[in-house]
């Protein structure tokens, strides 16, 4: 009998998002909203679950001109509720909601949280500088006028006057 690898099928881990209820319940989206929703995210993440990498690299299709990878990082940890550094579509719906039709108070903490980057509670010139830097990075070099290295540290300074 052959025994090669080919022959052994491993399960694969899915992971089953909470009741339809329950979502209608902690978002502002219609049951038709979330199903297409979760139909483009089970498109994009079968298995139910997307990491960081594959995350940054969905992400990243939307910015070809520059380098996205940075500020995916800071957007997937604001995602990452739990901090379990997987995100599932309860993540994705809450924080999409919060992000589209949440209150201005809502959208306020969501974005403190994405800007406060080492998350001691406090939006720094340094945790500032990081997210300017990977917007900048994110635009790419084709902006007109052609930004300078300087830009991102100009950008954080103006925020803080």
């Amino acid at each position: 009998a052959d025994t090669s690898d080919a022959d052994v099928e491993l399960p694969t881990i899915r992971h089953q998002p909470e009741g339809l209820e329950q979502l209608l319940a902690r978002t502002k989206f219609t049951k038709t909203e979330l199903q297409s929703l979760y139909r483009g995210f089970k498109n994009e993440c079968p298995s139910g679950l997307v990491d960081e990498e594959t995350f940054t690299l969905i992400y990243s299709r939307f910015f070809p001109q520059g380098d996205a990878s940075s500020y995916a990082h800071f957007l997937f940890d604001a995602f990452d509720a739990d901090r379990n550094g997987a995100l599932c579509f309860q993540d994705f719906a809450v924080g999409l909601s919060v992000l589209l039709r949440g209150t201005e108070q809502q959208k306020l903490k969501w974005t403190f949280d994405l800007y406060d980057v080492n998350k001691d509670g406090y939006i720094t010139k340094e945790d500032m500088l990081e997210i300017m830097k990977s917007i900048y990075a994110m635009m790419g070099h084709c902006t007109q006028p052609t930004l300078r290295a300087s830009a991102p540290a100009q950008h954080m300074e103006l925020f803080f006057q």
